[in-house]
Parts: structure tokens; sequence; C-alpha cells
């Protein structure tokens, strides 16, 4: 029995694991590479049965032919959280205008290429600040969790999904953006458009999003979608 062979962006990854790992059908294996990398080899032609991205990346392959019209099916949702260096002094994020002040004051701020760093982009921009801070703001390459280059001393805030910053050692998370600012990215799945197993794929994308996934979604920082 070949196994299904999935890809998804680095934020669902632990997730998926689980997932697959206790999934009692048709064997399947995810990889996980950063979601811009994950959209171009799609473009390129490389064939994977299912595929999990953020909703509009799904959207896009769909558009493109990478996937099964009609396909994708929404998974999880993912919030931003904050992170400094481990045992670094916590700042307020209790309000909007205290992260402003926040991100004012950080030496460096990390963001993602992902969707919360575009999230954070454009909330900078409505600040007012992001001239302001443009040199102070990093961006690791796709694939680099932003929590990485907090533990290394890189920068003294970062921002991300929180399903990615849990497994990310020598860093604190400070908690999740308040609700006036937070950003909820929903990750969902696509069947490629090559797949010769896709009445398997339905019953993996069935699994996933039922209630016996639930658990497994909060655990991993996410809520279902």
């Amino acid at each position: 029995m070949k196994p299904l062979r999935g890809i998804s962006s680095m934020a669902p990854r632990v997730l998926l694991a689980e997932l697959a790992a206790t999934y009692a059908g048709h064997p399947v294996s995810f990889e996980a590479a950063g979601g811009l990398d994950v959209a171009s080899r799609l473009r390129a032609g490389e064939v994977f049965d299912v595929v999990v991205l953020a909703a509009d990346a799904i959207e896009g392959l769909i558009a493109d032919g990478c996937l099964l019209a009609g396909s994708r099916v929404d998974l999880a949702r993912s919030g931003i959280a904050v992170a400094v260096p481990c045992g670094a002094e916590r700042p307020d994020i209790a309000t909007e205008a205290a992260v402003r002040d926040a991100v004012l004051a950080a030496g460096a701020v990390a963001i993602s290429s992902g969707p919360s760093g575009r999230a954070l982009t454009a909330l900078f921009e409505r600040w007012g600040i992001a001239g302001q801070i443009a040199e102070r703001v990093i961006c690791p390459p796709p694939g680099v969790p932003v929590g990485a280059w907090v533990a290394e001393g890189r920068a003294t805030l970062g921002f991300q999904q929180r399903s990615e910053l849990i497994h990310v050692a020598g860093i604190d998370v400070v908690g999740s953006l308040p609700s006036e600012i937070q950003v909820d990215t929903v990750f969902s799945a696509g069947i490629g458009a090559g797949s010769v197993q896709v009445p398997e794929v339905r019953r993996l994308l069935a699994f996933m999003t039922s209630p016996q996934a639930d658990d497994a979604k909060r655990r991993e920082g996410m809520s279902p979608a």
C-alpha cells in the first residue's frame, strides 16, 4: 500500500504529524517547508496527494490547476503570538497600544515570511511606524522559525503563529495578540491534481476535520476551523 504523500507549510507540521500517526486509514506521510516554497514546487509540477497551506494559498493553487477544484477543506485556525528570549523581561501585550509600544521599544523585531508576517507588516503600516522601524524588522528565510532567531538573540521580540512558537527551545511565549489586532490564519487542505488516490485522500481529510482531531489541534496551539 503506497502511502499518501503530503506537504504543508511549517505552522501545522507538528499537528499533521500527530494526526497522520493516529489515523487508522491509509498510511500518510507529510513533509514541511516554507509556504512559498511549497507553492513553487506545486507550480513546478511536483505531485502530492494532499497539500496543507493557508486558505488563500490553497485557493491560489486550485485556481492554477495544481489542486483539484472544489477540494479545499478548512482544518484549523491559528492566531499570532509574541515571544521573547528565554528569561527576558516580558512586555505588556494586553492592548493594541501596549503592543505598539513594545514594538517601538524592541531592539529587533522578527516576523515570518508567511501569513502572520504579512499581517504584522500591514499592522505596522496602519500604525504609521513602518518606516520608523524598517531597519529593525527582520525576517528569517522560509522554513526557519521566527522563534529560532529570538532564541539566538538576533531578535528581542518575535511574532509568529502560536503553533510554531510553542515548539522552539530558548524562548518564552508571552501570549497571544489582543483580540483587537489578532489575525487568525485558516489552514486548509487541498487534493493534488495529479493524485491517483483521491478517495483515500478524501477519507483522510474527513478524519482531519472530524471531532476526533479537535484535541490535537488545541494541543498544538490551534483551534478547529
